[in-house]
């Protein structure tokens, strides 16, 4: 679809300086842009770009001096990074405003499916499942069976949700993120083999939380594994089963929840970090990539760091000190050195 620099003009309550009615139809960094293109400036780093790119519009602060003549058509908005962004989502939504139902895909008879979906070719909905409106499922998907999926809802290729699992509205699973699989749980047996112990639990996810690609969350053994209101997870996350997180934590991809822990609200959790099972995470705690968890957080908005953790400045310093651990060998050999040689001449 194309549009005029006027009409975007108008969405972000901007201002147009150049030609109103040319149309763009794609969007570029402002390094990149060509013709037919819509970018912007926000970064003073990138402003050389301004003088020389090819897009046709440049959104620009309301306040960005020019310095050279430029070619592109500007819109000055008083934020241009924040007007950007309004684009950027405004452009995803039409692009992912699919409707309709693809054939071939299995819609059990049972399924209640609610108004304007889209299901893709391939999709699987098993008996008793309830879908909301204006949920999107894309194709191979396979939402098992007693599943029951809010309002405003998409489950993008691949995506796996096991029987009996309950998912709110505008929740987004990305690609291969499987909900409801099996938590592990295996009972040791005297002979050294392992007994399977049944996952009887759910999964339920809370309004407004989006789940990355790839990323397994464990049905509970019995209850629930709960992910609260506004929780963001990265791709490639593990959350084990009865784990619950609270509402608006943000969890960075290959990190890994053990069974039973509670994780509080506003908590941020970094890259690869791990977490212990059955332990208590305080709220607005913040863990630093590839932190190690293994005793519960009591104080609130505390920043940890290293293995086993600690309060993060202290993972600095020790971090600092663990670099001069060669230099410091070495001083120590030396001194050693000297002390046995004075001690050979009497002293």
């Amino acid at each position: 679809m194309q549009f005029s620099a006027q009409e975007i003009s108008l969405l972000l309550n901007g201002t147009v300086e150049g030609d109103a009615f040319v149309k763009v139809d794609k969007l570029a960094k402002i390094e990149d842009g060509d013709a037919g293109s819509l970018t912007f400036l926000a970064n003073p780093k990138y402003e050389q770009f301004l003088y020389t790119t090819n897009a046709s519009v440049v959104i620009i602060n309301q306040d960005q001096q020019l310095t050279a003549p430029v070619k592109a058509t500007l819109i000055r908005v008083e934020n241009a990074y924040s007007a950007f962004t309004v684009l950027l989502e405004q452009y995803n939504t039409l692009k992912l405003n699919k409707k309709g139902i693809e054939e071939p895909c299995f819609i059990h008879p049972t399924a209640q499916v609610g108004a304007d979906p889209y299901i893709g070719a391939f999709a699987y909905i098993g008996s008793n499942v309830k879908v909301g409106d204006n949920c999107k499922i894309y194709p191979n998907v396979n939402i098992g069976d007693n599943v029951t999926i809010g309002n405003n809802v998409t489950l993008f290729s691949g995506a796996t949700i096991y029987f009996d699992c309950v998912i709110g509205n505008n929740v987004t699973i990305h690609a291969g993120a499987v909900i409801g699989s099996d938590g592990f749980g295996f009972a040791p047996n005297p002979d050294g083999t392992y007994t399977k112990i049944a996952q009887i639990g759910n999964v339920v996810i809370g309004d407004d939380v989006e789940v990355g690609a790839n990323t397994a969350i464990d049905r509970a053994t019995m209850g629930s594994t709960v992910i609260g209101k506004g929780v963001k997870i990265d791709n490639l996350v593990q959350i084990a089963h009865n784990v619950e997180v609270d509402a608006h934590t943000v969890i960075a991809g290959q990190a890994g929840i053990s069974g039973s822990t509670k994780i509080g609200k506003n908590a941020v959790i970094g890259g690869q970090v791990g977490i212990a099972g059955h332990l208590n995470i305080a709220n607005g705690s913040q863990l630093s990539a590839q932190t190690g968890i293994n005793s519960s957080i009591t104080e609130e908005g505390k920043v940890w760091g290293g293995t086993p953790y600690m309060p993060y400045k202290d993972y600095l310093r020790a971090h600092s000190k663990l670099r001069k651990l060669p230099e410091l060998d070495r001083k120590v050999y030396e001194l050693e050195k000297l002390i046995e040689e004075l001690r050979k001449e009497g002293h």
